[in-house]
């Protein structure tokens, strides 16, 4: 059985990932099996150069391979922001509850027509000695007037998409690991991993 530490603090991502790859011979371990492990940066200009940074720094340190993953929410109206800075869109050491309040804020004149939003995941799958696989999931909607569902977290509740009539928030564990950006992705790692890694 192949072991692969997924790179993130974050234990909601860890269950939607462990939940897609479930039935794989494959033994997902949370980074928190390593409260030694290096603080993981945000700092490239890309998501794939953000989730390929973490996922090399948990590879070296663990000597096992390590997947990174990094997400944004891209506002059309907002020329794409919050982006790449989606965790600390209100600021430094913000909560989800200012980025909401931030982005309700901004986009408060803003018609329904004109709410379109894109959610964007990269995953990259990286070896300790470097070699890396990245794929990418996205999945569009608009931004709510309000929040809606006490579900998921970050940004969901204000995520609509018209053919559910809901939420992202709203939806059931089943239902987003079908249709969500994160899902889309690691479903392409799980099909990589079956046809080149032979697990």
């Amino acid at each position: 059985m192949k072991e692969i530490v997924v790179a993130t603090n974050n234990r909601h991502k860890f269950e939607e990932i462990s939940s897609i790859l479930n039935g794989l011979p494959v033994r997902l371990i949370p980074l928190s099996d390593y409260p030694d492990a290096p603080e993981l940066k945000e700092d490239g200009a890309t998501y794939a150069e953000n989730a390929v940074h973490k996922a090399l720094t948990v590879a070296r340190f663990t000597g096992k391979w390590a997947l990174g993953d990094d997400t944004g929410l891209e506002v059309d109206a907002l020329d794409g922001q919050p982006g790449l800075y989606s965790a600390r869109f209100a600021g430094e050491g913000v909560t989800f509850a200012d980025n909401k309040r931030k982005l309700l804020r901004l986009m408060k004149s803003v018609p329904a027509e004109k709410r379109t939003a894109a959610f964007r995941t990269v995953l990259a799958l990286v070896g300790p000695s470097g070699e890396s696989h990245v794929v990418e999931g996205l999945l569009r909607g608009r931004i709510a007037d309000k929040e809606q569902g006490a579900g998921g977290f970050g940004y969901d509740a204000l995520f609509y998409l018209p053919e559910w009539g809901k939420t992202y928030a709203e939806l059931t564990a089943e239902e987003k690991n079908r249709v969500s950006h994160r899902a889309l992705a690691v479903e392409k790692i799980k099909a990589y991993l079956q046809k080149s890694v032979g697990v």
